[in-house]
């Protein structure tokens, strides 16, 4: 069994690209992250830390680590965040944290320094139309949740409404981030407002791979910066400020710097 099997169902598109893109040596690893970004003044070195780490691990019985690959989860005790500000984030996100409730993961997240001061690289990536087509749907709430589930439900929607009124302020733009439509978008660029408010800059990265013909064909690829670019700006049209783009946001004199980013990431489904 390859390692791309270990991914599940998401063994194809922007998954294992991430996951790819996040292989190898730390320097090497570091100068990828950092070419991503492409700034004068924001990278990552060789002694950061990220998420995921690469493939998933065969063991020398056979058996599979997939742990490398995992997302990272920014309400977790991990090494890309201070505890004290993870728990500030599952306290905002979340009215009750029993059970351990997912919250949203990312694709790629690294620690790096932005401006001289440390912060966050968050990166979500997108290898085809319809990976992006599914993240317009609102947040579900199942007719059987329980008590725990509908508060935490109408928590995230004010945590949302907080976000937006902070980053309406930063911008002087409209912003319509909303729990209930394009709720994907809408918690990647709360969470990164958040996170700026509580001191840590944040470089928010939207990356679309190129050329991802294992998953889709002709018009559903994306095929440079220029074609990602229109299609993720339509897609986020009427719901944040579009004028956000690789401008420098201040949020309580904290960076926010949302980007743009097109990259080709060779994958083959069946490489072991």
């Amino acid at each position: 069994m390859s390692w791309p099997k270990q991914l599940g169902k998401e063994n194809r598109g922007s998954r294992p690209r991430c996951v790819l893109l996040t292989a190898g040596g730390t320097e090497e690893v570091a100068g990828r992250l950092t070419g991503l970004v492409w700034l004068d003044d924001a990278w990552i070195g060789s002694s950061d830390r990220w998420m995921p780490r690469g493939r998933p691990q065969q063991m020398e019985d056979g058996s599979w680590d997939a742990a490398p690959a995992d997302e990272a989860e920014l309400d977790k005790p991990t090494d890309l965040l201070p505890y004290p500000v993870s728990e500030r984030l599952k306290e905002w996100w979340l009215a009750k944290s029993e059970n351990s409730p997912r919250t949203p993961g990312v694709d790629i997240a690294s620690t790096c320094t932005i401006g001289g001061k440390r912060g966050l690289l968050l990166i979500e990536a997108k290898a085809h139309w319809n990976e992006l087509n599914r993240s317009s749907s609102g947040k579900r709430l199942r007719g059987t949740a329980c008590r725990d589930a509908i508060e935490n439900h109408e928590n995230i929607g004010q945590a949302i409404q907080q976000a937006a009124a902070g980053l309406q302020a930063a911008t002087g733009g409209t912003w319509n981030i909303s729990r209930d439509s394009h709720y994907q978008l809408s918690n990647r660029f709360a969470w990164s407002w958040k996170l700026a408010s509580l001191g840590i800059p944040v470089v928010l990265l939207y990356l679309g791979f190129l050329y991802a013909t294992d998953i889709a064909k002709g018009g559903n690829l994306f095929f440079s910066q220029n074609h990602w670019e229109r299609i993720l700006r339509a897609h986020c049209e009427g719901v944040i400020d579009n004028t956000c783009w690789e401008q420098r946001l201040d949020v309580d004199g904290v960076t926010l710097l949302p980007l743009i980013r097109a990259y080709d990431q060779p994958f083959q489904p069946c490489e072991s």
